[in-house]
């Protein structure tokens, strides 16, 4: 039986659809997945349940009851729980706080702590979301900030969760505890809605699966009937067509990029040394663990961190002691793993947040002042280029999805023809169409010349992309390996520490 069905909703904004006619049910106790392509409208659907936006026209019922929730405090009311992408926690309170933020319990406004922290205890422990209720959530991991949030919900009593991208900030083994806590859920009633562009998941953890594509609604169907390109069909409306890496000899003599034991201090406070040569037309893919020193890495490689000690040559040009602006100026592009606290002002508009680079001289200016037509020109070409999918190039970047946001990052780092880009989890987040087109985009920014230094946590992007992989761990390279020369295990190995017993290839 439907414990929420959403029929011909709509909902427009700067006068196109987000969502045009949707439907959408959801049974009691099941997993249902809402899939579909970064910017194909599954937040704002489920923010229009949420009360967080107003539909424009369609129907919604609650066990057979019609509803319209003006705010997120009305469907918390009803017993329905959102935990979205970016987390909204405080993070100079303690999980507690947290957890309890907003809620009047017995005795307020003298709230009984103890019988709180034991509550939220017991819920901890009954679900797998161990963590101290003491703890600031400053101090907390990402996927332990996840658990703070589910745990507020079911503090709540809540009984149809949304869980908007779940897994996309979570490792492997995080994602499976994840699921495993949302099954033993549903066993006990609770009925979920996962927002999702991973196809594998769907098919491995949800009952049914609704699509939506380009603002509609394409198809719900049972996970059991369908597989991974039947889905992948529906979502993107053709046929996947897998990036392939040239393998062909390439000349690659002229070096861009000579890191001689360059020095970096990483979290923990220790020192880590590595050598590094990148040439141009060659991609150089970093595998490790997350956390292994990566970050610490690259903010030094562009001077968001000094060096201890060591070279940094740049087309032979010595940048060691360069700010960030000289090393930019000098060709250097970087795409950050966090596009929302890095890379863009997420209230201003397409057109302003690609000028957000240096500058050249005579770039784009009148009389010394920016040429707002040629940014508007030149923002409506990206748009198209990178098929960013938006209403208008003034539209705040808050309103477009993760996928458009990345385009447009991936855009203004390639202005300019930089000499080396440096990029950080690319694809993070990101759907099977994007992922594609940003794949196709840096393979063809390495055929025009230009060097890509590729950190990813996922091995699969690493060996699809890379020319040669070097493994990190603990803030050094174990090995540097050439990709028709890779071995698996091997691979698997350094990224655990564990020394080859052969020589490096």
């Amino acid at each position: 039986m439907p414990i929420l069905r959403m029929e011909n909703i709509c909902k427009s904004f700067f006068g196109s659809y987000a969502n045009e006619n949707v439907c959408m049910e959801v049974l009691d106790g099941e997993i249902h997945a809402l899939l579909g392509e970064n910017g194909a409208g599954k937040t704002t659907l489920m923010n229009i349940l949420y009360g967080m936006y107003h539909k424009d026209s369609g129907t919604i019922t609650l066990d057979g009851q019609p509803i319209a929730f003006n705010n997120p405090k009305e469907a918390i009311a009803h017993r329905i729980g959102m935990v979205h992408q970016h987390f909204t926690l405080v993070p100079t309170l303690t999980v507690q706080q947290n957890i309890t933020l907003g809620l009047k319990d017995s005795g307020y406004p003298f709230s009984h702590e103890r019988a709180r922290c034991a509550k939220i205890g017991e819920l901890s422990e009954s679900y797998g979301l161990q963590t101290n209720g003491r703890s600031l959530v400053k101090d907390l991991s990402v996927g332990e900030m996840q658990r703070v949030e589910i745990l507020k919900l079911l503090y709540r009593n809540a009984r149809l969760l949304i869980l908007d991208e779940p897994t996309a900030v979570l490792t492997p083994q995080e994602s499976e505890h994840l699921f495993a806590m949302l099954t033993k859920l549903k066993l006990e009633g609770c009925s979920i809605i996962v927002i999702t562009h991973h196809i594998q998941e769907v098919l491995d953890h949800c009952d049914r699966v609704t699509i939506l594509r380009d603002g509609r609604s394409i198809a719900t169907v049972e996970t059991r009937a369908v597989d991974t390109k039947d889905l992948s069909r529906l979502m993107i409306g053709r046929e996947l067509v897998p990036v392939a890496r040239d393998r062909a000899t390439r000349s690659t003599t002229a070096e861009v990029l000579e890191l001689d034991d360059f020095t970096f201090k990483r979290n923990s406070g220790k020192s880590s040394t590595v050598n590094l040569k990148i040439a141009e037309s060659e991609i150089v893919g970093i595998a490790g663990v997350d956390g292994n020193g990566q970050k610490e890495f690259l903010e030094s490689l562009m001077g968001l961190k000094k060096i201890e000690r060591g070279t940094l040559l740049f087309c032979k040009e010595d940048l060691s002691h360069a700010d960030t602006t000289a090393r930019r100026s000098a060709g250097i592009g970087y795409i950050s793993d966090d596009r929302h606290g890095d890379s863009l002002v997420l209230d201003m508009g397409i057109d302003e947040n690609l000028m957000l680079r240096p500058a050249r001289s005579n770039e784009k200016k009148t009389w010394g002042l920016m040429d707002r037509n040629s940014i508007t020109t030149e923002a409506r070409r990206i748009v198209s280029s990178y098929a960013i999918k938006t209403h208008s190039v003034s539209e705040p970047m808050r309103l477009l999805s993760g996928g458009n946001q990345q385009k447009l990052v991936l855009a203004r780092e390639f202005l300019g023809k930089p000499r080396l880009v440096i990029a950080f989890q690319p694809t993070r987040g990101l759907d099977i169409g994007a992922t594609e087109f940003i794949h196709t985009q840096l393979l063809r920014m390495r055929d025009e010349g230009c060097a890509i230094l590729l950190v990813s946590t996922n091995l699969e992007e690493i060996l699809l992309l890379s020319d040669r992989i070097a493994v990190m761990h603990e803030g050094r390279f174990m090995d540097i390996l050439a990709n028709e020369h890779v071995d698996i295990t091997r691979i698997g190995l350094l990224m655990a520490g564990i020394e080859a017993e052969e020589d490096a290839l």
